[in-house]
């Protein structure tokens, strides 16, 4: 592999605010308006999972607010403390995560084990259905007409709008009925596993003031996979986005030191859970044909999705169309209730025609997206995941049907680019660097 000069971004106004008082200053911000949020849910949010979730999360945050107030304190007085270094920051990064997702996830699938009824979102309930469903019948899907059989107030959940691999993360619910049978626990260590091993993957030999930096860098991208509200939340009371997100972010990961193949193992696996993988996936694909690797990459992008839905396409294909195409699109027997004021729903709501220019903005913007892709390819992860951080957010803006909870894909992405700089792997000519490089492995 041929070696340049590693590439150095010029730091901006986000650089600069990052890396006040050592990290510190934006630690406090986080924490202390994520306790805002948390206990503003706890008391006014009309689902009682996601009171339930504030409850808990608003005393995590400002605990970890108040630490890390003590941490920039004593900064400034014991500046060499291994309290105030990088590794304490981590610690506390860790322990909130535990505090405010891991926990909750714990109590909620305590209490609901032990006869709660309001303590998991709708998409809980359908992913364990959807196991019990695959165990029985060899697929996770109901077909048109069973839906269609359903009492009215039981027919939304009788759809999965999900990929057959999600229904995994069922089956311990039918097996047993133990609240570790809940599937946010299997979400939240599926979630865990993925994060720990793009850790590993990025972290840097310690010792060298580059490594800080990177670390630095890599910490903040956990920190908005992790203790971020919106993905906290999520976790705790849903949960079945997150391990979609932390694999993607695997894949960014494997992809920045270089590994097409097992990039796209990674963003295939995700892709086999949830749509939203495919478009990273598509990016990775052209990321890996930049690299010379770009069969390499498909093979897991693509075939591993493929794989997961050819067993219930010859089981019961009409019962993969109408849950995975007709559903989402908006042409099930009910709708989806994904419905937050976005642009898009608000336009396809509101205008004469209005889903049809929602739609035909939607088309617009990837039309502009591909042809950004064609004429500039990513060819470093770094500017893949920006390239699917800002994507994301204007499909989820424009959407017709979308959910605000969505956002923590762009914003995940968007936060995880700056650790994908890695020292010791040379970067491309293009867009992030002066010279050409093969990164084949």
């Amino acid at each position: 592999m041929t070696t340049t000069t590693p590439i150095r971004h010029r730091p901006g106004w986000w650089h600069r605010m990052d890396t006040a008082a050592g990290g510190f200053a934006l630690d406090l911000g986080l924490y202390t308006v994520s306790a805002a949020f948390a206990a503003v849910t706890a008391a006014t949010s009309t689902l009682l999972p996601h009171r339930a979730w504030g409850g808990i999360a608003a005393l995590g945050y400002l605990g970890a607010a108040f630490v890390t107030l003590g941490q920039l304190l004593l900064r400034r007085h014991l500046p060499g403390s291994a309290l105030v270094g990088l590794p304490a920051r981590w610690l506390v990064t860790v322990l909130t995560w535990a505090a405010v997702a891991l926990l909750p996830i714990v109590r909620q699938s305590m209490q609901r084990a032990a006869g709660r009824t309001d303590r998991a979102q709708e998409e809980v309930i359908v992913v364990e259905e959807s196991g019990r469903r695959l165990t029985e019948t060899g697929t996770p899907y109901l077909g048109p007409d069973a839906i269609a059989a359903l009492p009215p107030g039981e027919q939304l959940l009788g759809y999965t709008p999900y990929q057959p691999g999600m229904a995994l993360f069922g089956l311990p619910r039918a097996a047993t009925e133990a609240w570790w049978g809940d599937a946010r626990v299997w979400f939240a260590v599926g979630t865990a596993l993925a994060l720990i091993l793009a850790v590993r993957i990025l972290r840097r030999p310690v010792g060298t003031a580059a490594a800080l930096g990177d670390d630095a860098a890599l910490l903040r991208g956990i920190q908005a996979a992790t203790v971020l509200p919106i993905c906290a939340l999520t976790l705790a009371t849903g949960g079945d986005d997150l391990p979609v997100l932390a694999l993607c972010l695997l894949a960014l990961a494997l992809a920045a030191t270089a590994r097409p193949g097992w990039a796209g193992v990674a963003v295939g696996l995700a892709g086999a859970l949830k749509l939203f993988a495919w478009p990273v996936a598509a990016v990775l694909v052209i990321w890996g044909l930049c690299r010379r690797a770009g069969l390499r990459a498909a093979a897991g992008a693509i075939g591993l999705p493929a794989a997961a839905l050819l067993p219930t396409l010859l089981v019961d294909r009409d019962a993969l169309v109408e849950n995975v195409l007709r559903f989402p699109l908006g042409h099930g027997l009910v709708a989806s209730p994904a419905q937050s004021p976005f642009p898009g729903q608000l336009i396809a709501s509101t205008l004469p025609a209005g889903r049809a220019v929602a739609a035909a903005l939607l088309v617009a913007a990837a039309v502009a997206i591909a042809v950004r892709l064609v004429r500039h390819p990513p060819r470093t992860a770094r500017t893949a995941a920006l390239i699917c951080g800002y994507g994301l957010l204007v499909a989820i803006l424009l959407m017709p049907t979308t959910r605000f909870g969505y956002l923590l894909y762009p914003v995940a992405f968007l936060l995880w680019a700056p650790a994908l700089d890695v020292s010791r792997i040379r970067q491309p000519a293009g867009e992030d660097g002066p010279q050409g490089v093969d990164l084949r492995t």
